[in-house]
C-alpha cells in the first residue's frame, strides 16, 4: 500500500486545515478575552459615585444620591429579554452635585407596529439607587446614520445610543457612562441580569472545539483519498 496524495487536493486540505487551526486559536483568545472580563465584572470594587467617575472604574458597584428627570427618557430600540423584542430605559438621573449620568432602568415591551412607544413611569422625588458603572453599548456593524433626537419630544425611540445627541437633546452634558441599576431598585423595569458581555467564555470555548475538529476531519480526509489513491488498481477494481 502507498500513500499519493494528489497535489491540487492536498493543497485544498491543507489550506482548510490551516484556516480551522487558525479559527480555533482565534476563539481561544476570544474565549480568554471574556473570561478576563468576566473576572473583573465579578470583582469589580464598590465605590462612591463621584469616585467611580473619576477613576473611570468601569464594572464598579456604585451609589448615587440625586434624582431622575420625570420627563425625558431615551428608549435604546431593538434589545430582547425573554424572547421578546423590546426597548431598554435609559433615563437621566441628576446628582447630588449636579452631574448628569444616564441610567439604563431595564426593558420594556414595544407594540409590534412601532406606533406607539411604552410609557415610562418616573417620578423626579430624591432617592438613592444602586447600580454598576458600564461604557455605553457600541452596538456592532451600524448601518444608516442614528437617529435624531429632538428637544421638545420624549421620550424618544433610537436605534443607537450617542451620548453627545443626548447631551444635545438635553441642553446639559451628560457622563460617559451608563449605571446598569440593580434589580431590586424599584425604579426599574424587567431584564436586569445584567453580564458583561452577551456571549460566555464557554460558548467561544464550544467553537474552538468545532472548528479544531473541522482542523482534524480535513487531515483524516487527506490521509484516507492519500491512501485510496495509493492502492493497487486490482485491489481498487476489487
Amino acid at each position: 500500500m502507498r500513500f499519493r496524495p494528489s497535489v491540487g487536493l492536498s493543497l485544498l486540505l491543507l489550506a482548510l486545515a490551516l484556516l480551522f487551526l487558525r479559527l480555533g486559536l482565534w476563539q481561544l483568545d476570544r474565549k480568554a478575552g471574556k473570561e478576563a472580563l468576566f473576572e473583573r465584572f465579578a470583582n469589580a470594587p464598590s465605590l462612591e459615585i463621584g469616585q467611580a467617575l473619576d477613576r473611570s472604574e468601569e464594572f464598579a458597584r456604585v451609589d448615587a444620591r440625586g434624582h431622575y428627570d420625570a420627563v425625558r427618557s431615551v428608549l435604546l430600540d431593538n434589545r430582547i429579554w425573554n424572547g421578546r423584542a423590546g426597548v431598554h430605559v435609559l433615563t437621566p438621573f441628576v446628582l447630588t452635585d449636579g452631574r448628569v449620568l444616564m441610567v439604563n432602568r431595564g426593558w420594556l415591551p414595544l407594540a409590534p407596529d412601532r406606533a406607539s412607544l411604552p410609557a415610562v413611569a418616573t417620578d423626579s422625588a430624591p432617592r438613592q439607587i444602586s447600580g454598576r458603572l458600564v461604557r455605553p453599548p457600541t452596538g456592532g456593524v451600524r448601518l444608516g446614520q442614528p437617529d435624531p433626537l429632538a428637544p421638545a419630544e420624549w421620550p424618544q425611540l433610537v436605534t443607537y445610543l450617542e451620548l453627545d445627541a443626548v447631551s444635545r437633546a438635553l441642553g446639559t452634558p451628560v457622563e460617559p457612562w451608563i449605571l446598569q441599576l440593580d434589580a431590586a431598585d424599584p425604579s426599574g423595569f424587567d431584564g436586569r441580569d445584567w453580564q458583561p458581555a452577551v456571549m460566555g467564555p464557554e460558548t467561544h470555548g464550544a467553537y474552538a472545539v468545532q472548528w479544531f475538529g473541522l482542523c482534524a476531519a480535513s487531515v483524516v480526509i487527506w490521509l484516507v483519498l492519500g491512501v485510496r489513491r495509493g492502492r493497487p488498481a486490482e485491489e481498487k477494481d476489487g
